[in-house]
């Protein structure tokens, strides 16, 4: 049986490098490692305040968050957490922590890993912001060596699902019943980008922050998706 893609020769592979706390940055932010202390009172802002997303919690296993004395037990948790492993996002024109990002189901041995608990602020959301945090840490996994990075969320989170594919992540399937959060059964939609698929993704990435993509108005002028087909043909 023929394949697109033959059957990769693993007998000398070595793993990849498990993510540490580095800090990455972009044009538009910058990541670094969750704390309490640091981002606690921005990040309360930004999930809880006033003109946060009300839908912010509908698909995530926590929240929403009555008091701030469980907020920061929370924080503390993940900025304590290893797997996931836990970075703020701040926003480089003002400094401030707008959301939060993790790798999680970190396995070096078979080289795979997951983008989890994207947890953006309203203020990031549909955002080149947020596109930019996105790209920062998968650049990072394919850098560490990976060979497959994934994207998981509940079958019902269309806004999920969406950004997935925009970002250029392929659909493999539906696990059906496969979890269960807040008391309802789950179906989760699986999505994976794999290290050979990278390279244009990647180029595509790049093309769309650039400066140049967006108009006087901060208008994009080629959609990411426009530009990984033309990156693809390349």
């Amino acid at each position: 049986m023929s394949t697109e893609f033959p059957v990769k020769d693993l007998k000398d592979w070595k793993g990849a490098k498990a993510p540490d706390h580095r800090i990455f940055e972009g044009r538009l932010v910058r990541l670094e490692p969750l704390s309490v202390a640091q981002h606690g009172d921005q990040l309360w802002h930004e999930f809880n305040g006033p003109g946060s997303d009300p839908k912010l919690y509908d698909y995530l296993y926590y929240g929403p968050f009555e008091q701030r004395a469980d907020f920061d037990v929370f924080l503390s948790e993940k900025a304590n957490s290893l797997d996931p492993l836990f970075y703020a996002v701040i926003d480089l024109a003002n400094g401030k922590a707008q959301g939060m990002i993790s790798f999680m189901r970190i396995n070096p041995t078979h080289g795979t890993v997951e983008i989890g608990h994207v947890y953006f602020g309203a203020s990031m959301q549909r955002s080149a912001k947020s596109t930019e945090a996105v790209f920062l840490i998968a650049q990072e996994a394919f850098a560490l060596g990976n060979r497959r990075l994934e994207w998981t969320c509940n079958n019902e989170n269309f806004r999920s699902k969406g950004a997935a594919l925009r970002y250029g992540f392929t659909l493999e399937g539906i696990l059906r019943q496969q979890s269960i959060g807040k008391g309802r059964s789950r179906d989760n939609a699986w999505y994976s980008i794999l290290d050979r698929e990278w390279p244009p993704l990647h180029k595509a990435f790049q093309l769309w922050l650039s400066p140049d993509n967006f108009d006087s108005n901060g208008q994009q002028i080629k959609s990411l998706e426009k530009l990984q087909g033309e990156c693809k043909l390349k």
